[in-house]
């Protein structure tokens, strides 16, 4: 990314947020906003960046906004409505960046997250008003046409018109569950990009880095929540392994294989130090959990030197915090380092009968302890029934090479 499209999307953001507090039609504020970026692409460009970017683009952004309501069918009544909502003193024309420095971040998400949005239209909204991807960026990290995410993020704008959502934060006894969702869309967001669902790359670079942008411009709008924090620390000790998670040839790399040299060892200080103090100073919570198991990772200096025993018990305290399908196969890895891989099998079948059935991390995990069993034939089969029900290309061939060495053991 050049440094002007990385200035350009930190700028996305703010630029929304000043005209959605301004005049209050998310979709329209949306739309004129994109304008003003493809004028900024074509102006920048030309003649370079200018001395007050912000201002350069809310001012372009503004006119925008006001040609769209010129458009409008309404055309007069609208005009006449938009004069009277602005206040006279700014009819003056101030400076370009005299507009008051004020972080909307925390808005922003709160209204792409709302309620009345499905999660796929709550992401791709995030995705493109708060990360500033385009419409063609986020369609191809989700393996859909433009055409269909269009449709999605208009669909999306469309239902929060239709639901009177405004720009502001919740109400105090809404903000807790709100900003669970926020945090959810944010954690789902890193989770793609750190091991993407489908396509030829493990590893999608620009969403983990949208998403920890994110959460930290979050966790600074919102130092006393636990869990902003807490997540924000799970996503800086596990994209400090990013480096060592794949070969030359981009063969997937289990955890226990890694090369630790390659860690990002500065991640793993600030995510470790956040998550120590997070947990001496605040109700423990989802994330925080899963971030000290992180931190338990990042601690040890070989596969040899895990603590085990600690990782299962931080698993118990999961389950019993956040309980899921997904956890329970995290936590059976953990029982059978701890106490041998035919207890953890017992789980695993358990497993097979929930909502995990079909998914490829289940084999993937059956048949690992299925090796370490010794049993190599049917880890072989677990392993290749992995491969075919996962959408990655990486890991498919992953698995086919453990299935290939468990044939040969046999």
């Amino acid at each position: 990314m050049t440094a002007v499209e990385h200035l350009v999307r930190t700028l996305t953001p703010q630029v929304l947020g000043i005209l959605v507090r301004r005049h209050g039609d998310f979709a329209r504020c949306e739309d004129a906003v994109q304008e003003a970026l493809i004028d900024a692409a074509d102006a920048w460009a030309r003649n370079g960046v200018p001395e007050h970017p912000l201002g350069w683009l809310t001012t372009v952004a503004g006119r925008r906004y006001v040609d769209l309501v010129r458009s409008d069918a309404a055309r007069e009544r609208r005009e006449q409505a938009l004069f009277d909502a602005v206040p006279r003193d700014e009819l003056l024309a101030p400076p370009p960046d005299v507009e008051p420095a004020r972080d909307d971040l925390l808005e922003l998400l709160f209204l792409c997250c709302h309620p009345v949005l499905t999660a796929p239209s709550q992401m791709a909204l995030t995705l493109r008003a708060v990360a500033g991807l385009t419409t063609t960026e986020i369609a191809a990290a989700f393996l859909v046409p433009d055409k269909t995410m269009g449709q999605r993020i208009s669909r999306a704008k469309q239902r929060l018109l239709e639901a009177g959502a405004r720009f502001e934060l919740p109400p105090d006894h809404e903000r807790g569950p709100a900003l669970a969702v926020v945090l959810h869309v944010l954690y789902l967001l890193f989770n793609e990009g750190y091991s993407a669902s489908a396509g030829p790359r493990l590893q999608r670079p620009d969403l983990t880095g949208q998403a920890v942008r994110l959460t930290r411009q979050l966790h600074h709008r919102l130092p006393d929540s636990g869990e902003t924090a807490g997540l924000l620390a799970l996503m800086l000790l596990t994209e400090a392994r990013a480096a060592a998670r794949t070969g030359p040839d981009g063969t997937l790399v289990p955890l226990t294989e890694q090369d630790r040299s390659r860690w990002d060892r500065a991640a793993i200080g600030e995510g470790t130090e956040l998550i120590t103090r997070t947990l001496a100073t605040h109700p423990v919570g989802p994330y925080q959990v899963q971030a000290a198991i992180a931190a338990v990772h990042a601690e040890a200096a070989s596969a040899e030197d895990t603590d085990w025993p600690q990782v299962l018990a931080l698993y118990d305290v999961l389950e019993r915090l956040a309980p899921s399908s997904v956890t329970a196969l995290n936590r059976a890895v953990a029982l059978g380092e701890v106490h041998g891989p035919r207890a953890a099998l017992d789980v695993v079948a358990d497993l097979e009968r929930g909502t995990l059935a079909g998914h490829h991390r289940l084999f993937a995990v059956r048949a690992h302890l299925l090796e370490r069993a010794g049993d190599p034939d049917a880890a072989g089969e677990a392993f290749r029934q992995a491969a075919r029900l996962a959408g990655n290309v990486a890991e498919q061939r992953f698995l086919l090479l453990r299935a290939a060495r468990c044939t040969s053991a046999g």
